[in-house]
């Protein structure tokens, strides 16, 4: 990317973390959804420890309801309340900016006195309501990219927040609709991305979701093409990961087929962080 999109601090209490102008690379990671407090007081201080030791600016996530299942069946999470209490004794405890997705405009106030950063998923990413209602909070707004839109277009996205009056924007790009159930991710999106001068987060988790199938099922991912795209986008050059990561990913109630094992995640960011070393040197010379 040719000019550094705008440092972007993303705590609510302007002691977070900040995300782009040619700073670190950032960390955004967590269980795809709350399974327990337990559960996400163990992985918030995992990653924060790995975070740190790397030199990377992170924030927590995960979803106190994921509203995009293929069935009632499956686990949606423990709810909005219930949620949002859980992250806020994540923010407190282990002391790390939290973020999580909303749905609905009914949803924004709760989650706003919870969350430092609220996240559009990328369903939703052409609800004006929504994205207008976001900006008004005056939180950092993480706006996934719809795979249906086309990354120039996330323009028209970005301008509904920044009516607002919010300039503390993150746009996230996860893939693109290829046929039916899968994404192809096309990485001239980062740097498209990058001309609406924010910080692009590359989503390598979601990108290798199978959809229309179970996320329990192990057909309904391929999680072994995680370091192969985050490698590519951090070539490319991106401001952040999105890496959704568990204790035992065989066992999550949701997206087991796409998280990363959160052991695996060090070694995965080792190479990612020389990678990006890599990319700065020949920026600076002008050989990218």
């Amino acid at each position: 990317m040719s000019a550094a999109p705008r440092a972007i601090p993303v705590g609510a209490d302007g002691r977070g973390p900040t995300i782009g102008g040619g700073g670190p690379l950032a960390l955004i990671a967590g269980p795809c959804v709350i399974e327990s407090e337990a559960l996400a007081l163990e992985t918030a201080r995992a990653l924060k420890e790995i975070a740190a030791r790397l030199g990377l600016p992170f924030v927590y996530k995960s979803s106190y309801r994921k509203d995009n299942r293929s069935s009632r069946e499956f686990y949606e999470g423990p709810g909005l309340a219930k949620g949002l209490a859980i992250l806020a004794r994540v923010r407190e405890e282990v002391g790390v900016t939290v973020l999580s997705d909303v749905h609905g405009v009914s949803e924004v106030g709760p989650a706003a006195e919870a969350l430092d950063v609220l996240q559009i998923p990328a369903y939703l990413s052409q609800q004006t309501s929504l994205a207008v209602a976001c900006g008004e909070t005056g939180l950092a707004v993480n706006m996934k990219k719809g795979q249906f839109v086309a990354p120039e277009d996330m323009e028209n996205t970005v301008r509904k927040i920044e009516s607002t009056g919010n300039a503390r924007i993150l746009v996230t790009e996860r893939g693109t609709t290829f046929g039916y159930r899968q994404l192809v991710v096309d990485m001239r999106a980062l740097p498209i991305l990058a001309r609406l001068g924010y910080p692009v987060v590359f989503d390598a988790t979601h990108a290798v979701r199978i959809y229309g199938r179970p996320s329990a099922d192990p057909t309904g991912g391929e999680p072994e093409f995680i370091p192969a795209l985050a490698r590519a986008a951090v070539a490319v050059g991106c401001d952040a990961l999105f890496l959704e990561t568990h204790p035992d990913p065989a066992k999550a109630l949701c997206d087991a087929a796409s998280q990363i094992a959160l052991e695996r995640l060090p070694r995965l960011l080792e190479s990612l962080l020389a990678i990006d070393r890599a990319r700065r040197v020949a920026s600076a010379e002008g050989l990218a």
